[in-house]
């Protein structure tokens, strides 16, 4: 970091603490000038004091009063700088909360206001946040502790320097030796132990990893069961062990430097004493002037030691402080629209999408054509991997296509405010999160500005059919939901089983009674049967007049959706009804046979000579037509192929009436 890169790091933190609170910072000033000039006033009073009592006239010659008052005064001196160092602890303290918070909030509001999901998962961005958290916890506190410090040190120089220069002048070019080896020592090891924690934090990350595992309720059972804890116990330590030994390590070397900074202070220091006591047998000066010459070289090298301690400390702060600001300056990950459309009508449309999370990675998705009506119920099949949720992440805008468009109502929906266009959207995550919060804030946080809204709750959690199940926990939705903590009462929280905490999260997405995207991410896959028809029943007059994306492996659950997108490999592959893709033979109807597989039994269904399946059980399913054996269909006057290999031609295959 250059001189001029330090000078305008510095600024911007004293900027935070100006900002943080001005008039504490004023009052620190005023103190530090007062507790740097008592010093210089009680060292005088003490070499007054020591000449009365030590004067020619012998034992009694001098004067009782005058020696009363100097000793009431050096008392008063000491009392007074005692209780300023105090006031000045509580005021730093004071000060230091302020700041802390101040910069705290600036850190928490730059990483919130990440649009995207990438920051999130860059492992370089992950340090740099980490970085910054070191240096907002402690760099503004530094740079102004070496303000306050150098002020109030100047000020003890001012008030001893011309006394050290009159009785031994070259005692001046002593302390200028040892101040300008001591800057260069504490510098460079101010800078070894800030590149020690800049190196270190990857391996700190990984070791905090480790040690929540060991005490996440949520990984317990695993670690447990498959005996895993001593493994994680044990990459714990050793993660501990690099950071912490690389830590010490930059304090060793440091150690030896400041070892040896002090052994050439105390060099100069005796030197000079030795220097002063001859003047003293020789006549030269008195007694008194020789305690206040030692007290000025004390206090003089006190105060340059501590400046450059101060230097030390700021100039690790600063260069870690530098990640904070870079974070904070760091550009926008997504870039913010302006166009605010009316009112969902037409739908949403992906044109020739194309995506993949990295630039060495494979396509998530390739060449997407897809047309979610609006007020229609779109379902989307794929087997793992297919990229299903890669789609929903693109269309929450969490990522950007790398090619191609998704245009809402035609406008791309880059061109909107990213609030504006999530606000329009409510959605159920596969990856759902569960809070160690009350049910009634679990839920609220779907619509935040209605979480106080019981009843609004109530009916979103009745939707989602939980609305029972915590009426009847202890507090009701006033429970908390979480065995880690206990609420204000001091009581335990509970535990949902998985398939409450699903209905939880879904009844979360329908707190945004206005939305006019609804997004179902496997929304009952933790639900068994009978839940998941009570849940799919509720959903579907909740999803009346909505645009919905729905994605589920049962695909009984898509059955009654307006359309259904098959994705494989990233492409859409087949699209239709149900029985439509069921008779295609295709994709669709391979996933639907393999589910129906383990509900059917022999006998369950006797195949007639057209090749369809007679439903004898519940879980009877029809068999390819012909026309699906030949490998094509014809739909809307287009022949899609069908099978393992089917790829619909550029834009489609079909084009069925507002669905593409």
């Amino acid at each position: 970091m250059t001189v001029l890169g330090r000078v305008r790091t510095a600024a911007a933190a004293l900027r935070l603490g100006w900002r943080a609170s001005r008039g504490g910072i004023l009052l620190q000033l005023l103190l530090a000038l007062l507790t740097g000039a008592l010093p210089a006033a009680m060292a005088y009073v003490t070499k007054l004091l020591v000449d009365d009592l030590a004067g020619a006239g012998g034992p009694g010659a001098a004067d009782g009063t005058r020696v009363a008052w100097l000793a009431a005064a050096g008392a008063a001196l000491a009392g007074a700088t005692a209780v300023l160092n105090h006031v000045t602890a509580l005021i730093t303290a004071t000060l230091g909360r302020a700041v802390n918070i101040e910069v705290q909030d600036r850190l928490y509001e730059r990483v919130n206001a990440y649009r995207g999901l990438r920051p999130f998962e860059d492992p370089a961005t992950q340090d740099r946040i980490r970085l910054a958290e070191t240096a907002a916890q402690g760099a503004p506190h530094d740079v102004l502790d070496f303000l306050l410090d150098s002020v109030r040190s100047t000020a003890t120089i001012t008030g001893f320097l011309g006394t050290v220069l009159v009785f031994w002048p070259p005692m001046g070019a002593l302390l200028v030796l040892c101040v300008a080896v001591s800057v260069a020592g504490h510098l460079r090891t101010s800078r070894g132990m800030a590149d020690t924690a800049a190196a270190v934090v990857p391996a700190a990350r990984r070791q905090y990893f480790y040690r929540m595992l060991l005490t996440d309720p949520r990984a317990a059972k695993e670690l447990r069961l498959f005996g895993t804890g001593q493994l994680f116990r044990q990459r714990a330590l050793d993660g501990l062990r690099e950071t912490s030994g690389a830590g010490l390590a930059a304090l060793r070397r440091s150690v030896l430097v400041q070892s040896g900074l002090a052994l050439l202070t105390a060099a100069a220091a005796g030197t000079a004493a030795v220097v002063v006591a001859r003047q003293v047998l020789a006549g030269r000066i008195t007694l008194g002037d020789m305690t206040l010459f030692t007290a000025a070289v004390a206090a003089v090298q006190g105060a340059l030691s501590s400046i450059v301690m101060q230097l030390g400390r700021a100039e690790e702060a600063l260069r870690l402080f530098g990640h904070y600001l870079a974070l904070l300056g760091s550009p926008a990950d997504l870039p913010d629209g302006t166009h605010v459309p009316a009112p969902l009508r037409e739908g949403i449309t992906f044109e020739d999408v194309w995506f993949r999370y990295t630039p060495d990675a494979p396509w998530a998705l390739r060449g997407v054509d897809l047309h979610l009506p609006h007020g229609r119920a779109v379902g989307l099949v794929g087997v793992n991997g297919a990229g299903k949720s890669t789609l929903v992440k693109l269309l929450c805008r969490f990522y950007d296509p790398e090619r191609g468009r998704i245009l809402w109502d035609g406008a791309d929906i880059r061109t909107m405010p990213v609030d504006e266009l999530r606000r329009r959207i409510g959605a159920t995550f596969q990856d759902f999160m569960t809070y160690d919060l009350t049910a009634a804030e679990n839920i609220g946080l779907g619509a935040p500005e209605h979480r106080e809204d019981l009843d609004r709750i109530r009916a979103a959690a009745a939707r989602a059919g939980i609305d029972r199940s915590l009426e009847r926990l202890p507090r009701g939705y006033r429970t908390l939901l979480s065995r880690t903590f206990t609420d204000e009462d001091e009581q335990n929280g509970v535990s949902l089983s998985g398939g409450q905490w699903q209905r939880v999260a879904l009844a979360r997405s329908l707190m945004r009674e206005d939305a006019e995207l609804l997004v179902l991410d496997e929304p009952s896959s933790g639900l068994d049967a009978l839940a998941e028809r009570e849940v799919h029943q509720a959903l579907r007059s909740h999803r009346a007049g909505r645009t919905s994306l729905l994605i589920s492996h049962r695909l009984a659950a898509l059955r009654e959706a307006d359309l259904i997108v098959v994705l494989f490999e990233g492409r859409v592959v087949e699209r239709g009804g149900h029985d439509e893709l069921v008779a295609l033979g295709g994709r669709y109807a391979e996933l639907f046979a393999a589910q129906a597989e383990g509900y059917r039994e022999a006998g369950d269904a006797a195949v007639d000579g057209e090749g369809t399946a007679a439903a004898v059980g519940p879980g009877a399913v029809p068999r390819a037509d012909a026309a699906a054996r030949a490998g094509t269909a014809v739909r809307d006057g287009v022949t899609v192929r069908a099978g393992a290999d089917a790829r619909p031609p550029r834009v489609a295959a079909a084009r069925a009436e507002g669905v593409r």
